[in-house]
């Protein structure tokens, strides 16, 4: 600290350490401190644990669904789709093209039953989904074609099956017989069962091969949508515009994953700015305790301050005296939540598990928070943007302090000595 001499450090530092007379001031500085550190460690965690969360949900939705796909705008399945699809593949930065059929089912085994999203894909192109791929935990990938699916660990467990059994499946829509109008089921073989860790998927999603797809969904041949791979998903603008150039008029409509995502992403962003906003207040309550800690510490040492006034001492000296015993609370505060922020934040999910084992609860349910392990990603841009902001809310704390010291007339503070 070269912009302090070797006195002021002396006479700020002795300040902090309070005399007996004086310990209420030092419990101010002390509340004022672990109020800095608290707010600062708490910040980290909350956006590391945002950022954790919302990293995970990409990498499944973005490895599960395509970055782009094409609808038609009738909503009639799409029957020239293989046309389209060799199309899609000359755009630059297009990795693979999957055609597939997306509806909703009734799924029945062993005397359960509940609702599914059935999902219709490409075995081959399937088999490359390093997501589905690398989480299979029953089963194997090469089985899944013609009348055998793959479904989710969730779903598995719940329904009570394994790989090898059947699993019915009724569709909405009803085919007519010679006694009426009856839903038209069939029982369909397990594959495979994987465990991604998100909930939605392993719990209420099947996949099944494309043809057994048009034939349980009886689309004549055509597909519900393609779903494009693309290189750079979160930068797909310009791709985006390429496709939409080659498609033409083809009757067909473009979305990409965020318009798919809309809502629910949205909604995340939102959460973490305002969790940011909150938690800031954390800081600024500090940063006020520090202001009136200083007040006070000021008022106490006005015979202190006027006698080193008449030693000599300049109103430059005073403020910075002052403004060091304020800044050195918040300098220690913002190290201290730094630490424990940082280790909270990468450990946190051994600490989940300590915690779940102490109290027998389940403090983060897949069923509500999609994700089965409670994610955290430190980003050091934002470490390094909540460190300065609370560095600068206790810097700002004592200017008012520390100018109101360097005014203080040694005259009228010595007149009644």
């Amino acid at each position: 600290m070269p912009f302090f001499s070797p006195f002021e450090r002396l006479v700020a530092f002795r300040y902090l350490r309070a005399r007996r007379k004086e310990g209420f001031i030092s419990v101010i500085s002390w509340f004022s401190l672990l109020g800095i550190g608290l707010g600062v460690a708490t910040l980290i965690i909350v956006m590391s644990v945002m950022n954790g969360f919302r990293e995970e949900l990409f990498s499944r939705v973005l490895g599960l669904n395509g970055h782009l796909n094409v609808y038609s705008i009738d909503g009639y399945p799409l029957t020239n789709y293989d046309a389209l699809a060799a199309r899609i593949r000359t755009v630059a930065g297009v990795v693979d093209v999957s055609p597939s059929i997306e509806g909703q089912t009734l799924i029945t085994s062993n005397g359960a039953a509940s609702g599914a999203m059935v999902r219709g894909v490409v075995p081959d192109l399937f088999q490359k989904r390093e997501i589905i791929a690398k989480h299979i935990v029953e089963g194997s990938l090469n089985d899944f074609g013609g009348d055998q699916i793959a479904i989710g660990a969730r779903m598995a467990a719940r329904l009570g099956i394994h790989v090898g059994e059947g699993l019915t499946l009724i569709s909405p829509t009803t085919k007519t017989t010679v006694f009426g109008t009856a839903p038209r089921m069939k029982t369909y073989t397990i594959a495979a069962i994987f465990d991604v860790g998100m909930y939605e998927y392993d719990n209420g999603f099947v996949f099944m091969p494309l043809e057994a797809a048009q034939t349980f969904f009886r689309t004549q041949g055509g597909v519900t949508t393609l779903e494009i791979f693309i290189t750079k998903p979160h930068d797909f603008k310009n791709t985006k515009m390429d496709v939409i150039s080659v498609l033409g008029d083809t009757h067909t409509r473009l979305l990409d994953w965020q318009q798919n995502n809309s809502s629910f992403f949205t909604a995340l962003q939102v959460e973490k700015n305002v969790m940011f906003l909150i938690l800031t207040l954390i800081i600024l309550v500090a940063a006020f305790n520090i202001i009136s800690g200083l007040i006070m510490l000021v008022k106490d040492k006005g015979h202190d301050i006027a006698i080193l006034r008449t030693m000599g001492a300049t109103r430059g000296m005073i403020m910075r005296i002052f403004f060091l015993t304020g800044a050195s609370v918040g300098v220690l505060g913002t190290s201290l939540g730094f630490l424990l922020g940082v280790s909270f934040a990468k450990n946190i999910e051994s600490i989940r598990q300590l915690l779940q084992k102490m109290t027998g609860t389940d403090l983060f349910s897949a069923e509500i928070y999609f994700l089965s392990h409670l994610p955290a990603r430190l980003d050091w841009h934002e470490v390094t943007q909540v460190i300065v902001m609370a560095l600068l809310l206790s810097f700002l704390a004592t200017l008012y302090p520390s100018w109101r010291a360097a005014k203080l007339d040694p005259v009228e503070a010595l007149r009644y000595e």
